[in-house]
């Protein structure tokens, strides 16, 4: 049967509230930049106190909601475009959903959620959003109206819970790893802290422990420098991920060639100093960045585990150096590699890298995994979606 979106779904959008109103504690508050790469990131998260709860109780999210983020940018830029979707997963269960976003859950018993979650990332469905969105280039704004105008082709219930089924199953075997991959990094923090309050700890400079190599965009002007051979980073692509295993953007071969010097190999710890500063990651193959990020090519390798646990702990210091009087950060290469941190000495650093090495290669193994399962579930969705596979 062909059914109207609006006519068998309820639509919450996305509650309003002043920055005056966060504290430290309470609430999570999920905005639409904490929506990337298909899931809710809660590492830079607001509060709003448990006692607005009755104010801004319709707003509340729970596990398998779909919510469309209604304001962004053009679909070229995927991580952050207008009409991007995510289901909601059960860390996110219980957080209020911030303005910009619109929250759908059925309302009626011809249409099942899990299934509504999935029709949200369909090709079909982002197709149409995407083609109603209006605005310039990094604001487009899609209306509440055109999506409840959405029409499609609805399957019999049995046939949408077996659809919802099968993909649900490739996704929380995903989450599961999520939370293991949360667990062991969690393991290191710990045992950062531990050492940073037991040990002697010495001064140094970043540069003390590697080159230091700030990234650089190849000329856009000339195509053939983007293609699909080296890893091009930016700072979006290092959400989620603690290895940098994807990017939305790669370069050729000889758009890497092009500037030979930005090369990085594996395990260099990328930080981003520009705009959003203090978001990290560890690089799993030779990969160049762009100007946003600097880079650590530490002398030992090994050490960029003990590092990548002293640089999260980092943010504020890194906004500090980079104020500059203004509200925008900007750490140029020569503040990041004379950035001051407390280190101990290299016998408790090699003693840090072997307790951790293999709990690393563990996080990288469940990454790759999940990108596997990514990958064959992102295959079967269509195929489902459109009845091309039948079930």
């Amino acid at each position: 049967m062909i059914a109207k979106l609006g006519d068998i779904a309820e639509f919450t959008n996305g509650g309003a509230w002043s920055d005056r109103e966060y504290t430290e504690t309470g609430i999570p508050v999920v905005k639409v930049t904490n929506l990337k790469n298909g899931t809710v990131d809660l590492t830079e998260i607001n509060y709003i106190p448990e006692s607005s709860l009755d104010k801004y109780g319709r707003h509340l999210l729970r596990k398998g909601d779909l919510v469309i983020a209604t304001v962004g940018s053009h679909p070229n830029l995927v991580a952050s475009a207008a009409g991007r979707a995510t289901i909601i997963p059960s860390i996110a269960e219980g957080a209020l959903l911030n303005q910009n976003a619109l929250c759908l859950r059925t309302n009626s018993e011809i249409l099942h959620q899990g299934y509504l979650g999935y029709l949200g990332k369909s090709d079909l469905f982002q197709g149409y959003v995407k083609s109603v969105g209006r605005g310039a280039a990094n604001q487009v704004r899609i209306a509440l109206g055109l999506i409840k105008e959405f029409s499609f082709d609805l399957p019999p219930l049995p046939t949408q819970r077996k659809i919802a089924n099968i993909l649900s199953a490739y996704d929380d075997l995903i989450e599961n790893n999520l939370k293991r991959i949360k667990l062991l990094e969690e393991k290191a923090f710990l045992r950062y802290k531990q050492i940073a309050k037991e040990e002697k700890l010495e001064k140094h400079t970043l540069s003390d422990f590697g080159d230091i190599i700030t990234g650089k965009t190849p000329s856009t002007t000339i195509a053939d420098y983007f293609g699909d051979d080296v890893p091009f980073i930016k700072t979006p692509d290092m959400h989620n991920q603690i290895f940098i295993e994807h990017t939305d953007q790669m370069l050729s071969e000889l758009g890497a060639k092009s500037q030979e010097k930005k090369f990085l190999p594996p395990l260099s710890l990328c930080v981003s100093c520009i705009g959003t500063a203090g978001v990290i990651g560890i690089t799993s193959k030779p990969s160049q960045t762009n100007q946003q990020i600097n880079s650590i090519v530490f002398d030992e390798p090994k050490n960029v585990y003990f590092f990548y646990a002293l640089m999260s702990q980092m943010k504020e210091q890194l906004d500090a150096l980079g104020s500059n009087g203004s509200t925008f950060t900007n750490v140029n290469k020569n503040k990041f590699e004379n950035m001051e941190v407390f280190v101990p000495n290299q016998k408790t650093l090699n003693e840090f890298a072997e307790e951790f090495e293999d709990l690393f290669k563990l996080i990288l193994t469940l990454q790759k995994r999940n990108n596997k399962l990514r990958e064959a579930r992102d295959i079967l969705l269509p195929r489902l979606m459109s009845g091309q596979i039948e079930v």
